[in-house]
């Protein structure tokens, strides 16, 4: 049995277990990964970009009629920092047309559906608009 961290006995300090390391060079060789830095950029743009795609989508369903109900959902909810003003409204700064060019580019490489881009998101960056403009 491994963990991410062992312990010696009497010691509350964390050790890295070398199994763990093991056992993910394995997964990557079966899954024909290749080990690679990541950024802390490519980090936050992994985590955030790709909820704010899906919110572009909820809002093209109807399941939320502004943005800001996303927003709202994620401060009160989740615990999403409420200086930042939500993940939709974080986007409006961050700029749409930057998100949609690096969530292009994640479904391009990684192939994955949840990266596809929302079509609300390219209409919004062909017009020069933002979600709080809906």
């Amino acid at each position: 049995m491994a963990g991410v961290y062992k312990y010696e006995e009497g010691n509350r300090k964390p050790i890295v277990d070398p199994k763990v390391d093991e056992l993910i060079a394995e997964f990557r060789k079966e899954q024909d990964i290749e080990s690679r830095e990541i950024s802390d950029k490519e980090i936050l743009e992994r985590c955030m970009y790709v909820m704010i795609n899906e919110g572009a989508k909820i809002l093209e369903e109807g399941v939320a009629s502004r943005s800001l109900d996303i927003d709202v959902v994620w401060i009160y909810g989740y615990g999403f920092p409420s200086y930042r003003g939500g993940p939709m409204f974080w986007a409006d700064q961050v700029g749409l047309d930057s998100i949609l060019f690096t969530v292009r580019n994640f479904h391009s490489s990684l192939g994955d559906d949840q990266w596809k881009p929302a079509t609300l998101l390219e209409k919004l960056v062909s017009e020069g608009r933002k979600f709080d403009d809906l």
